[in-house]
This record gives structure tokens, C-alpha cells and sequence, in this order.
């Protein structure tokens, strides 16, 4: 082991590799490498696991490409990936206006590797500078009590949650959950950077969030749109983890769009390797994050 590594920033362990395939924001007239059918879920998947990820993280849509909060649609979705690849599957809790019963279904029923697990209200929006507006912008409430809620759920189908922190507050708020005992060690924490309302995508910020992290835990960077390469490159060189997709990002350079989720994991497996570190196998993966 190197003198320099820390228990939170070690640079010698393997890389999780997550891939978000799939948000429920962006359509296919944005991008159409986005997949709406099961069937095209799992072969984005198993793009993904292919290319090196060990991870992969949903938002299920109807065959039409609605964003789908059903049971029926997870499950179709969850069937077609396991067949089709070994990949651990992260299902998401987040979703606007629908109740907490809704939103945790999936994950009672079909009881997912890893659960998303949104850490905290906030202003959420997207703005266009060339227009002086905003694309959209809505509250995205995530009060304590359904956080407690979710975190049971969660644990009672054991299921791991993955801490979605979209700015430094929102780490904070894990550590009453932490000595209420809702949390297991390694604690699991999404940094994510970006996001208008949240905290801004510097590199000084992921550094300043990582120190906020208890110990021990294992994280990952999610960074959104173009400032996503560069976050990836800073977290891989703290230790942390990394997630790609075109939930977060359509483009594998300023001016090429991805035709596949593979595509971005590819860019990303490589930049890991660059530096010296090795991508986590889904076995690595297991034993990391305790699952």
C-alpha cells in the first residue's frame, strides 16, 4: 500500500464502474441511443458490462419511452439485463409528485442489488445561457421522514443504498441516519456535481465533499453534461468510483455524441486504466461495497 492513500481515497483499489443507461428527463430526439424497451435495456447493459462496468443503474421507462414508475415495467426491465448479463442492478427511488409507496414498489418486490437514495430537498433545474431561461426547474422534495422510510425499505429487502448527495449539506444528513443505525458500514455515497440548484461541478467541491464522507465509505462521482470528463479524471485519481451514462451525459467528446451507453463506459474504463488503476470486476464489486 501506497504512504498516501487514505481509507476514503484509496487510489490502488479497483474502479466501480456504474452506468446510468437511461434518466426519465431526455428522450430520443436529444439522443437516440436512449433505450425505451426492455429488450433495448439489456443490450445497452450488456454494452456496458462488456465494456467494463459492473453497475448499472435505472429508471424504468414504458416500451413507449414514458417514464415508468409500475412494478411491471422494473421487473420486465430487470428480467431482459440479468438474462442478458451478470450485471448489478441499481434501481432508482427519485420521482416527483407520486407517493413514497409508489416510488419504493420496485424495490420491495423484486429486491435490486442497489437502491438510489436522494439525501435531500433542493431547487433542481436546468438552464439554457443562450436563452437567459431555464429549460425546467421544479422542488425536488426529500424530506427526512421519507428518507427513513425509504432507508427501511431498503434494508428490510437488502437492498443497498447508494446516497445520492447533490451538494455538501446533503452528505450531513446521513450522519443522524448513521447513528440511528438505519445505515451499514461501508457507507455508500453518490457525489453528484452539476445539477443547477446543487453544488457547482469544481473539482475543489468534489474534494471538499469527499472530506465531509464518514468512514468507511466507498464513492462515486456522478458529474452532469459537459463537466462530467473532468470529474471523472479527478475522481479516479482520489480513489473514488465513477458513473457515466446518458442519464448524466450524451457525449464521449465536446462534439461527438455517444451511440451507446458501452461507448461512454469504453471512455471511461480507459481514463481508469490510464492512471494506473484497474476497472472492478463484478465480484470486486460485491466485496467493495459489502452487498
Amino acid at each position: 500500500m501506497s504512504f498516501w492513500t487514505k481509507p476514503n481515497q484509496d487510489y490502488e483499489r479497483p474502479c466501480i464502474i456504474t452506468c446510468a443507461l437511461s434518466g426519465v428527463v431526455a428522450d430520443r430526439a436529444q439522443c437516440p441511443a436512449i433505450p425505451y424497451t426492455p429488450e433495448e435495456y439489456a443490450v445497452e447493459a450488456k454494452r456496458a458490462y462488456e465494456a467494463g462496468a459492473s453497475v448499472v443503474h435505472i429508471h424504468a421507462r414504458s416500451p413507449d419511452g414514458a417514464p415508468s414508475y409500475e412494478v411491471q415495467d422494473y421487473g420486465n426491465i430487470y428480467g431482459a439485463v440479468t438474462a442478458a448479463c451478470p450485471i448489478l442492478i441499481n434501481f432508482s427511488t427519485g420521482a416527483i409528485g407520486i407517493s413514497t409507496e409508489r416510488k419504493t414498489a420496485p424495490i420491495t418486490a423484486i429486491k435490486p442489488a442497489v437502491g438510489a437514495l436522494n439525501m435531500g430537498s433542493m431547487n433542481y433545474a436546468k438552464y439554457h445561457p443562450k436563452k437567459k431561461d431555464f429549460v425546467f426547474e421544479f422542488v425536488f422534495q426529500n424530506p427526512f421522514s421519507e428518507i427513513i422510510s425509504i432507508l427501511k425499505i431498503m434494508n428490510e429487502a437488502g437492498t443497498k443504498p447508494e446516497m445520492e448527495c447533490f451538494d455538501v449539506g446533503h452528505i450531513g444528513n446521513s450522519y443522524p441516519l448513521i447513528d440511528m443505525g438505519l445505515l451499514r458500514a461501508p457507507y455508500q455515497y453518490s457525489l453528484i456535481l452539476g445539477v443547477i440548484g446543487g453544488i457547482p461541478p469544481l473539482v475543489s467541491n468534489l474534494m471538499q465533499m469527499v472530506e465531509q464522507l464518514p468512514t468507511p465509505s466507498v464513492w462515486e462521482v456522478i458529474g452532469i453534461g459537459n463537466d462530467q470528463w473532468r470529474l471523472v479524471a479527478a475522481a479516479i485519481a482520489l480513489g473514488g468510483n465513477v458513473r457515466v451514462g446518458l442519464e448524466d451525459n450524451f457525449y464521449v467528446s465536446p462534439t461527438a455524441m455517444a451511440k451507446s451507453n458501452g461507448e461512454l463506459v469504453e471512455k471511461a474504463a480507459r481514463m481508469v486504466r490510464d492512471q494506473g488503476r484497474e476497472v472492478a470486476t463484478i465480484e470486486e464489486t460485491r466485496r467493495l461495497l459489502e452487498l
